[in-house]
């Protein structure tokens, strides 16, 4: 990477900080805070994250659906006014009014705009489709350049590639005019952006990567790694999250996001809608997030089911209507509590655990369960990383390798217990339980 993006990482980790310590208390204190009453607000309280949506430029001007927008939402993403057939219709001649409206409007709101997408081998314009080889090589790389350019300093990141690898069990890339200039093109795509926006942050976007065993997902993985080993400047990995229901949300979505968090990347849900908009599921995603430190924001991909790519499936937080969905109120209450609002609370069978948050220290904070349903359990609790474990009551317990996991069995003093935990720098994350297993 350049030392001109070093600084830029660098600076971006400084903000984060100052946001996670401003809302440390409003997090973590409930009882002594007000919880905040919508999505944006309480994202930024959870260590400076964001919750966004995906804007259209002709719906600006809708008043119902700027007042959503205006009041709920603290990022943007353009749904399709960033996209090549977008920005540069005919060879070297760039439109950008569209995408600039988004821009302006969210920038003067003080909203996040994430820029999508740079390389893509889907809604690419004629001239491009109809080129190969160096001549579509050197195009992709005139449009990375002039695109990022042209919004360089007000986008936080970009999409620079997006969906490059195939579906199913193959692992591979996806065969695109893009692919056919060279394995190399990813590469080329994210060393252009860097030269043209070193500030911004540069992901990687696709979907299908949201279960950690699917070879997709580990064919990304791969990639990732390589390019964090070989110094190639990714910054980010974003998982569009469209799940066709409750059956099709991964329960090994959070170990995907912290797998690729440890390779040093941002992690991001991107383009969120979930099939008749379970509460199950969307609060699940929410919490997913929180856990893992390096999640740094969740974007629907739309406002109301009217405004969906998948209306007819119903699959975001407001319906047609403007009114929020009871998914809307499960999303909320994960961010604003640090706990999947299941009803009933998670079981393993034969038992619930309940968590609430408890007293706030300088380096550590307290956080109390309690049980239902028998008196021989075993409770399974996440902590966000990096905190850890100071010490636990009413309880006997045991960590995994990473420390990340506890499992805790009652102690002869009932079934209500605790535990307290080290921040270790991660003010915005709350322990979430896996499971309540009887007997």
């Amino acid at each position: 990477m350049t030392s001109q993006r070093t600084k830029a990482v660098r600076a971006g980790l400084m903000v984060c900080a100052i946001a996670a310590l401003g809302g440390a208390y409003a997090i973590l204190a409930p009882g002594t805070a007000t919880a905040a009453s919508t999505l944006g607000a309480s994202a930024a309280e959870r260590g400076g994250r964001y919750f966004g949506t995906a804007v259209a430029a002709s719906k600006l001007s809708q008043s119902a659906y700027t007042t959503i927008l205006n009041a709920e939402f603290n990022q943007v993403t353009p749904e399709n006014e960033m996209k090549i057939n977008a920005t540069e219709p005919n060879q070297n001649q760039f439109t950008y009014g569209p995408a600039d409206q988004i821009v302006s409007y969210a920038r003067a709101r003080g909203m996040r705009v994430k820029g999508h997408t740079l390389a893509w081998h889907s809604q690419q314009p004629g001239w491009m489709q109809n080129l190969s080889g160096s001549a579509l090589r050197q195009a992709m790389i005139n449009h990375i350049t002039q695109v990022a350019t042209h919004f360089r300093g007000q986008v936080f990141a970009w999409d620079v590639v997006n969906e490059a690898f195939a579906d199913g069990t193959s692992g591979g890339r996806r065969d695109s005019n893009l692919q056919r200039t060279g394995n190399d093109w990813i590469e080329v795509a994210f060393r252009t952006a860097d030269a043209a926006d070193p500030n911004a942050k540069l992901c990687y976007n696709d979907y299908n990567t949201d279960n950690w065993t699917a070879a997709k997902t580990q064919a990304v993985f791969r990639m990732v790694q390589d390019f964090r080993n070989r110094g190639v400047p990714i910054d980010c990995v974003g998982f569009q999250a469209h799940f066709t229901g409750g059956s099709s949300y991964p329960s090994n979505f959070r170990t995907t996001l912290s797998s690729f968090a440890a390779l040093g990347v941002d992690v991001q849900v991107t383009e969120l809608d979930i099939t008749n908009a379970p509460t199950g599921p969307y609060a699940s995603v929410a919490n997913d997030c929180l856990a893992v430190s390096r999640c740094t924001g969740i974007t629907t991909w739309g406002i109301r089911d009217s405004d969906s790519w998948r209306s007819g499936e119903n699959p975001l937080l407001f319906n047609g209507s403007g009114a929020k969905k009871p998914a809307y109120t499960a999303v909320l209450n994960a961010l604003n509590n640090g706990q999947t609002p299941t009803t009933p609370p998670p079981t393993g069978g034969g038992c619930t655990a309940t968590m609430s948050p408890g007293t706030v220290f300088g380096d550590r904070y307290n956080t109390s369960v309690s049980v239902t349903g028998t008196n021989n359990w075993t409770v399974v609790v996440v902590l966000p990383s990096p905190q850890r474990i100071q010490s636990v009551w009413n309880a006997t317990w045991s960590a995994d390798g990473s420390g990340l996991v506890i499992t805790a069995r009652p102690n002869g003093n009932g079934n209500n217990w605790g535990f307290t935990t080290f921040f270790n720098g991660n003010t915005g994350g709350r322990p979430t339980i896996r499971s309540c297993t009887a007997g």
